[in-house]
């Protein structure tokens, strides 16, 4: 038994800008952190005691023959691309829910192939799992998504990633002292609009409207030097943040229909009425989390307020996807394998 644990990612600035349609012609630059909000990949041989030859567990349970009958796209993909020719089990679980702008289907894929690639005895990079995971969702799985959630649950942590026109990437963590630190833990306040949105849909419409909106994108990268001035710099971190995410949320919002709605944008003109400095939905929009940046002296104001909205705590995670349990056997070895 294999088990990998993967952590899910906030954005904070810098999205669209790593869609690789903009960053191969104008690079690009993203800032974000991942959160202490986990999903869990545990795969392990299957014995040749079932009529099935894989069980894949995810919001479905699949039993099945052939690898190419898998629904999971992620999945399919994935064992096709590995060549796993044994019987597998596959199961998932997570802290927080799928299609909700934390990056969780990346944080699967990574998940997965960490975890695969261990069962077969193989240690793999943090620049590899990313490298991998991005191939199998941009170029086989054929989806409109960006690269940041990839490296984001490969690497873990608080992270400037700048994205160059040929393709490659850099992962500079941000350094910044312990009291800015500790202060955006106590400043971020996380709320589930309970509004499930299909990420690539909307993804595709930002993509298509890139050659009308150069100005906003420009803007949205821009936002990134700023952000890294602010918290390496001196003064009130927290609400020139605030108002810098302000400022990006309202860039963001104009790039395509369906990035915002009449909904979200009740909630979020809610909690800057409570003392929120700014705020945005994660992800590429449509609904999920929200998160908001407040004067901690607000936050039971900004909790009242957004009441009938579920409120998730979370800390910063460092350390990207994990192998948690690794328990290899004969079968890792491929000796006494089922087949």
């Amino acid at each position: 038994m294999i088990i990998s644990k993967t952590p899910f990612r906030v954005s904070l600035f810098g999205g669209g800008t790593d869609y690789p349609a903009w960053y191969r012609e104008h690079g690009g630059s993203v800032i974000g952190t991942t959160i202490d909000k986990y999903c869990y990949l545990s795969v392990r041989y299957l014995p040749p005691f079932f009529e099935h030859k894989h069980r894949v567990v995810w919001s479905n349970i699949e039993l099945i023959n052939e690898i190419g009958d898998i629904e999971h796209p992620a999945v399919r993909a994935i064992l096709e691309q590995m060549g796993f020719d044994k019987g597998l089990e596959i199961s998932y679980n997570a802290d927080l829910p799928a299609r909700s702008g934390l990056g969780t289907s990346s944080s699967f894929s990574v998940g997965l192939l960490n975890a695969l690639y261990a069962l077969r005895g193989k240690m793999i990079t943090k620049n590899e799992l990313a490298d991998e995971a991005i191939r199998i969702e941009q170029d086989v799985i054929g989806e409109a998504v960006g690269s940041q959630d990839q490296i984001w649950a490969a690497h873990g942590g608080l992270n400037r990633i700048d994205f160059h026109k040929d393709g490659s990437y850099e992962v500079s963590p941000l350094i910044i002292s312990h009291d800015v630190r500790d202060s955006l833990k106590r400043s971020f306040m996380l709320f589930f609009t309970g509004f499930a949105r299909t990420a690539a849909e909307i993804a595709e419409k930002q993509i298509a409207n890139f050659s009308n909106k150069k100005k906003e994108i420009g803007e949205i990268s821009q936002f990134c030097d700023d952000a890294s001035t602010i918290l390496q710099g001196s003064g009130d971190p927290i609400k020139e943040l605030g108002l810098l995410m302000h400022q990006s949320w309202q860039r963001k919002r104009s790039l395509a229909d369906g990035v915002s709605s009449p909904a979200i944008d009740e909630i979020y003109n809610a909690g800057l009425e409570a003392g929120a400095y700014g705020g945005k939905i994660l992800g590429a929009g449509g609904g999920g989390f929200m998160l908001f940046l407040v004067d901690p002296e607000r936050r039971a104001e900004v909790r009242d307020r957004l009441s009938q909205l579920i409120h998730v705590n979370f800390d910063l995670d460092t350390g990207g996807s994990k192998i948690v349990v690794f328990e290899p056997d004969e079968a890792m070895n491929g000796d006494h394998a089922p087949s």
